[in-house]
């Protein structure tokens, strides 16, 4: 109960805590795929999603409920998985949904435990001793009577989410000699998953399912299919997000200018929604001409 409570709403951007939105409600399933690419691509950001895309319609995707079972018979049985993308493509946002589905009794339930620790929270006990125990005593406190002998015998697992944002000296050799050893758990293997983002179909899925008017989700898609640039780009999740609130302010008022084509345009008008709203919830005014200023000198940069 206190998992599903944790991850049942989730918050978007600059939303408030205490704002949220049911996961349930928005929860566009990713395109996830097994293995990883080792190459390091210089190319623009566009260039580099849309040779992600092509590659989309050649693999087989896995859905994250099952990126812990075992999908062939030449796998052995999965203990440890890496999930890898780029940021913003929904790596948090399929652990929650990962816990939620657990915890409702929908997904994965010969897993006992599923113990989400994120690393920016770990972060603020770096200077500290802990045991696993205490750190799940730490974390999850409605475990506070769970003994170290039950975490020989449960099947748990533990998340570690956002290990990018650690500011631990990670050893991995201490690592798989404490959390991962035959102490607590059976001797892990590996299995690298890559998180792509949205398909095509994906994409038009979350628009959809992001407004209740029909027939504003339908004239936001049918312009992001006529850009290419915008269309290539919302394979990422947050950036659907920040094409949604730009179109929607845009779409829902009187518009005299275009709607933005381009990169630019769109981060220029995103930037001026937020300063809209920044004003609107702290007061002051702001002339007219400001926002035309700034927008004119975010084109020319």
């Amino acid at each position: 109960m206190s998992l599903k409570r944790r991850c049942e709403h989730v918050t978007e951007g600059t939303h408030e805590a205490g704002s949220g939105t049911l996961l349930n409600k928005i929860y566009t399933e990713l395109y996830i795929t097994e293995g990883q690419s080792e190459e390091v691509d210089t190319q623009h950001e566009v260039r580099q999603l849309e040779r992600t895309s092509k590659k989309n319609i050649q693999d087989t995707p896995i859905k994250c409920q099952d990126i812990f079972k075992v999908l062939s018979e030449q796998q052995r049985h999965i203990r440890v998985v890496l999930t890898n993308g780029v940021a913003g493509v929904g790596k948090t946002f399929s652990v929650q949904k990962f816990s939620l589905d657990w915890a409702e009794g929908l997904e994965n339930q010969d897993i006992s435990l599923v113990l989400p620790l994120s690393c920016r929270e770990l972060n603020l006990i770096r200077d500290e001793q802990h045991s696993l125990l205490s750190l799940l005593h730490v974390f999850h406190p409605t475990l506070q009577k769970i003994r170290a002998e039950d975490l020989t015998v449960w099947k748990l697992l533990f998340i570690f989410d956002g290990l990018d944002e650690s500011r631990f000296s990670l050893g991995f050799n201490n690592i798989s000699s404490s959390l991962m050893s035959h102490k607590y758990r059976p001797l892990a293997c590996s299995w690298i998953t890559e998180v792509r983002g949205f398909t095509d179909s994906q994409k038009e899925e979350y628009f959809r399912r992001r407004f209740s008017d029909e027939d504003l989700s339908k004239r936001i898609i049918s312009h992001i299919k006529a850009s290419r640039s915008l269309h290539i780009m919302c394979l990422i999740p947050v950036f659907c997000w920040i094409t949604a609130i730009v179109l929607e302010d845009m779409m829902t008022r009187d518009q005299r200018g275009e709607l933005p084509q381009t990169l630019t345009d769109l981060y220029s008008h995103f930037l001026m929604v937020q300063m809209k709203r920044k004003k609107q919830k702290y007061g002051g005014k702001q002339r007219p001409e400001e926002l035309t200023d700034l927008y004119c000198f975010l084109r020319v940069q």
